[in-house]
C-alpha cells in the first residue's frame, strides 16, 4: 500500500467522533477490542486481564500480542467473535453489521470514534466506567492531562513556528504528500506541542498537498511521522532539498519522528506530544 492511500486511512480513522450507545453497565469481564487506541487504554488502566482477543493492527503493549486476533475495522471475524462469548466489544462506530450481528446475538459494545485530542481522555473515562474499572480510568486521563498540561506549560511564550506535519508521501519523491489539516488528533497534538499548524485554515484531517502549496504556506519546520521502526533512509530525506526556498529545508528543520504512538491516540499520546515538542522547540528541552 502506497504512503498515500495510508494518510488516507489514517485521515479516516482519525475523522470519527466519540460515541457510547446505551447499553447496560455490568462489568465486563470478557473484553474483546478491535481497536489499538482502546486496547491500550484498557491495558493501561489495569484492565488487560479481562481482554481475551484483539484487533489485527494492535501493536501495543507487548502483553497483548499473545492474544487472538479478530480482524479490525474492514474485515473482523464476526463468528469467531461471537463464539468466543464476550461480555463487552468495543467496535468501530462505523462498523454496521457488526453491531447489528453483535445486537442480535444480546453481546454489549462500546461503540467507539474519534475526532480531537480530548476525545481521549473522555475515551478512558467512559471505557474504563463500562469496564468497572472507573478510578483507574480517572487516574489515567488525569494523568495524561497533568503531563499535557507541562508541556505546554514548557513550551508556553515562545514564538510557535509554522510546522506541516506529514503523515505520508511515495518513498524517495515529493508526489502524494498528506499532511495534518487544521482539525483533528496530530492538529491538537502540534497545537500542544508548541507549533502553528501551516495548514490550520484547511478544516479536514489529511490534506493532500502540492509542492506549490509547500511553498506558498513557507513551512519553519517540516515533521515527517514514520511508523515503523526501520531505518530512515538519507536519500529518501535529500528529496526535500528540491524545495531550498522554503525555511524548514533552508534551515535544515526537517525532522522525521518514528513510532505509531503519533496516531494511536491512547495512553502513549502525552509522550508523541512531548517529542514533537521537542522537535518545535528544542531549546526549551536543554
Amino acid at each position: 500500500m502506497s504512503a498515500g492511500l495510508r494518510a488516507r486511512g489514517l485521515g479516516l480513522i482519525l475523522g470519527l467522533a466519540l460515541s457510547l450507545e446505551p447499553v447496560a453497565l455490568a462489568q465486563a469481564k470478557r473484553v474483546i477490542s478491535v481497536i489499538p487506541s482502546t486496547t491500550e487504554m484498557l491495558f493501561a488502566m489495569g484492565a488487560g486481564d479481562r481482554v481475551i482477543a484483539i484487533g489485527t493492527y494492535d501493536k501495543f503493549p507487548p502483553e497483548a500480542q499473545k492474544l487472538p486476533r479478530v480482524g479490525a475495522l474492514v474485515d473482523p471475524n464476526v463468528e469467531r467473535i461471537l463464539q468466543m462469548r464476550p461480555d463487552l466489544v468495543v467496535v468501530y462506530d462505523t462498523q454496521t453489521e457488526l453491531k447489528r450481528r453483535l445486537e442480535r446475538a444480546n453481546i454489549p459494545y462500546y461503540s467507539y470514534s474519534h475526532q480531537g485530542l480530548g476525545d481521549i481522555f473522555s475515551t478512558i473515562r467512559s471505557l474504563s466506567m463500562r469496564v468497572g474499572v472507573a478510578p483507574a480510568g480517572e487516574a489515567l486521563a488525569s494523568r495524561l492531562e497533568r503531563e499535557i498540561a507541562g508541556i505546554r506549560a514548557k513550551v508556553a511564550g515562545r514564538p510557535r513556528p509554522s510546522t506541516l506535519v506529514v503523515m505520508g508521501r511515495e518513498p524517495g519523491s515529493l508526489r502524494n504528500v498528506y499532511a495534518s489539516g487544521g482539525v483533528g488528533f496530530l492538529h491538537d497534538m502540534l497545537e500542544a506541542a508548541g507549533g502553528s499548524d501551516s495548514l490550520g485554515d484547511i478544516h479536514r484531517q489529511s490534506v493532500d498537498v502540492s509542492n506549490e502549496m509547500v511553498l506558498a504556506r513557507a513551512p519553519e519546520v517540516i515533521i515527517e511521522l514514520r511508523y515503523t521502526n526501520e531505518a530512515i533512509n538519507a536519500a529518501d530525506l535529500d528529496v526535500w532539498n528540491r524545495l531550498p526556498a522554503v525555511p524548514a529545508v533552508r534551515n535544515h528543520r526537517v525532522i522525521v519522528l518514528t513510532g505509531d504512538e503519533f496516531v494511536v491516540p491512547g495512553p502513549r499520546v502525552a509522550d508523541a506530544i512531548e517529542k514533537i515538542a521537542r522537535a518545535v522547540h528544542p531549546e526549551a528541552f536543554k
